[in-house]
């Protein structure tokens, strides 16, 4: 597959960077050199030139990609940059937006007639992500997959959890209502086999269906509980995008040093408590009661202070934390610290376009990009080489796991003796760098 990428801004080289992985035709370009230059030693091309020239997209074939991908800093451009692609003969586009007005159903058909297949806003992705991280507050990650009939959680296990040190082909009554798909251990994920154990401070990626969530709860040692009382530090656009998800359910306190903007979130949400000040102030965060809150949510531009910032909260006794970390060295150190949900856009925004890259259908299906491994949601061909013998005897490349399967619109489980059917509706869990396999398996 041919993609061009336009934009060398941090989401499109993460992009680039991960896509690169993937044995795929990519090309970046940007018009600034020295952003291109970071990129040299990656299985890619890159290109010094502007997305909106009819010259530059001429010479990087852009009419020959099958899909281009505009996100750069702005709107307008990466809009354009897609127009162009189009006409050229682009097979599929997606641009990166900054307003959510877009998004909504009825201009669908208006951008798609003038060049644009797709729409991805970051900063709304990430607010969906911590709204749903703030209504399960019990879990790291809560994913809905194939329209909900399959559930994906990601949950850190203490030492209370009923099967840790047990060997997974031995889980006997567990594995009949959960299956653990992934585990991130000591910086590192893995795709268990039966053979693996779970322990103590693993982040286990765990299936299983609605019915079986308070089972999972009880064998993992969690307790549920209602977070109505938000302090948000960073009165960001994501915070913004946050209040749009919580409406009025949520009692909302945003802190923000900028003065200015805290003026401009004041006129803009009413309903939430705005306050100028610096939310990694011990001081302050007593005098504004932070014990009182039920979660803490660190959006500022800053991953170091966001991480800090979900430390002293845990130290007040706030019980659940989120923290937006972009730079994704952090990330792993920040699972470490144990502050809680990890928010990125650069993995929010590969997600989507992971998904469109398999080509699958995007009004009910997904792929996501957790950190170092992918989980994409696939259908089973008739005839697939696949149907022919039960999983066990599948020999699946390494680092590829069903996690589950939707088949006659009924979620569930796959174990060793399951034989796919075409038709069948699949949860495939892969590390980083490995999605590439997926369609040679399953095909």
């Amino acid at each position: 597959m041919k993609i061009v990428i336009a934009g060398a801004g941090e989401v499109g080289t993460h992009l680039a960077k991960m896509l690169s992985n993937e044995e795929q035709d990519i090309i970046i370009m940007d018009t600034t050199e020295s952003k291109l230059a970071a990129l040299e030693n990656y299985n890619l091309m890159t290109y010094h030139g502007s997305a909106t020239s009819f010259a530059n997209m001429k010479e990087v074939k852009a009419g020959s990609a099958d899909l281009f991908i505009g996100v750069t800093p702005y709107e307008a451009r990466n809009i354009l940059a897609c127009q162009i692609a189009k006409s050229m003969g682009a097979k599929r586009t997606v641009a990166r937006i900054d307003n959510d007005e877009y998004l909504a159903k009825k201009w669908q058909e208006y951008f798609s007639r003038i060049g644009v297949d797709d729409l991805i806003y970051p900063e709304y992705l990430a607010a969906g992500e911590i709204f749903a991280a703030i209504k399960r507050p019990w879990v790291r990650n809560w994913f809905e997959m194939l329209n909900g009939e399959l559930i994906l959680l990601g949950v850190k296990l203490r030492d209370n959890a009923t099967f840790l040190g047990q060997q997974l082909k031995d889980l006997g009554e567990v594995s009949r209502f959960m299956h653990v798909s992934a585990i991130r251990r000591n910086r590192e994920t893995i795709i268990p086999g039966g053979q693996d154990r779970v322990e103590a401070n693993d982040i286990a990626y765990i299936s299983t269906t609605r019915a079986h969530i308070k089972d999972v709860i009880r064998v993992c040692g969690k307790e549920t509980f209602t977070a109505e009382k938000l302090f948000v530090m960073g009165g960001s656009e994501i915070a913004e995008q946050l209040i749009k998800f919580t409406g009025d359910h949520y009692h909302v306190k945003i802190v923000d040093p900028d003065l200015d903007r805290c003026q401009e979130l004041a006129d803009r949400l009413p309903d939430c408590n705005i306050v100028h000040g610096d939310a990694r102030d011990t001081d302050l965060l007593e005098e504004e009661g932070i014990s009182d809150y039920d979660a803490f949510i660190a959006l500022s531009d800053s991953s170091e202070a966001n991480i800090l910032g979900c430390m002293m909260a845990k130290e007040h006794g706030v019980r659940k934390t989120v923290a937006q970390v972009e730079n994704l060295q952090y990330v792993n150190e920040a699972e470490a610290l144990n502050i809680g949900s990890i928010i990125n856009k650069k993995l929010l925004a590969s997600s989507r376009i992971f998904q469109i890259m398999l080509d699958s259908d995007l009004d009910n299906a997904k792929c996501l990009a957790l950190h170092e491994a992918e989980v994409s949601e696939l259908i089973v061909k008739e005839g697939a080489k696949v149907t022919r013998s039960d999983i066990k005897d599948l020999r699946l490349p390494a680092g590829i796991t069903i996690a589950g399967l939707v088949r006659d619109g009924e979620g569930q489980l796959v174990r060793g003796n399951t034989r796919l059917q075409g038709g069948d509706h699949l949860v495939v869990f892969t590390l980083a760098g490995a999605i590439h396999k997926i369609d040679k398996a399953f095909k």
